[in-house]
C-alpha cells in the first residue's frame, strides 16, 4: 500500500517513508523495558533542576556524573520525557556515553517531537528504526507523530510494523492504535 506523508515533514518525507517500507517485516519477540510509559521515582518525585537519583548514594546527582551508568541515566530520560520534563530529558540523554543507541535516538525524537519540534522528532526516529528496525516504541512514536499531523494511512503503515514485528499485544501497538481512533488531536 503506498504511503503519503504530510508536507509538514518536508526534506524528510522520503527518508521517513522509505525506512516505514524499506525493512522487510519479521516475527521477531520483543522484551524491553521500553514497552511501558515510565513510572514516577525519586528522580521526578525528590530531585530538583534536571537531577538523577542515584540508588547507590541515595542522592540526587547530575546527569554527567560519571557514577551514574546509561540504564540509570535512560530510566532517568524516559521518566523526565513522560513527566513533560523534555529539556531534563535531553540533558540526560546527553549524558549517555553511546549517542547512537537506538534508545537514545528514540527519546531524543519523543522529547523534540512533545516539545514542538515534530521534523527533528522524525529524524530521531528514522535514526532510531535504521539502527534497529524492531524498535516498536520508535514506530509508535513515529505512528503518533504522523496521526497528529493527520496522515492516517503512513500511522497504520507503523502500526502494521509493530504488529509484524511481534508486538500485537504491545504498549506501542495499542497506544497508536488508540491514537489511530482518536484521529488527529493530541497523541502521547
Amino acid at each position: 500500500m503506498p504511503l503519503k506523508c504530510n508536507k509538514k515533514y518536508g526534506p524528510m518525507r522520503p527518508l521517513i517513508l522509505a525506512v516505514a517500507l524499506l525493512f522487510p517485516t519479521a516475527a521477531l519477540a520483543v522484551g524491553s523495558d521500553d514497552d511501558t510509559p515510565a513510572t514516577p521515582t525519586q528522580t521526578t518525585t525528590e530531585c530538583t533542576d534536571g537531577k538523577v537519583w542515584d540508588e547507590k548514594s541515595e542522592s540526587c546527582r547530575t546527569p554527567r556524573e560519571s557514577r551514574l551508568d546509561d540504564d540509570t541515566l535512560y530510566r532517568a530520560a524516559r521518566e523526565f520525557a513522560y513527566a513533560g520534563q523534555f529539556g531534563h530529558a535531553l540533558g540526560a540523554l546527553a549524558a549517555m556515553s553511546d549517542q547512537h543507541d537506538d534508545r537514545v535516538l528514540t527519546y531524543k525524537g519523543f522529547a523534540h517531537r512533545k516539545s514542538g519540534d515534530t521534523a527533528l522528532g522524525m529524524q530521531y526516529y528514522v535514526q532510531a528504526i535504521v539502527k534497529n528496525p524492531d524498535n516498536l516504541l520508535a514506530r509508535s512514536y513515529m505512528g503518533q507523530a504522523f496521526v497528529e499531523a493527520g496522515d492516517l494511512d503512513a500511522a497504520k503503515a507503523q502500526l502494521a510494523e509493530i504488529r509484524a514485528r511481534g508486538g500485537r499485544q504491545s504498549w506501542s501497538a495499542f497506544a497508536l492504535k488508540s491514537a489511530i481512533a482518536a484521529g488527529p488531536s493530541k497523541a502521547y
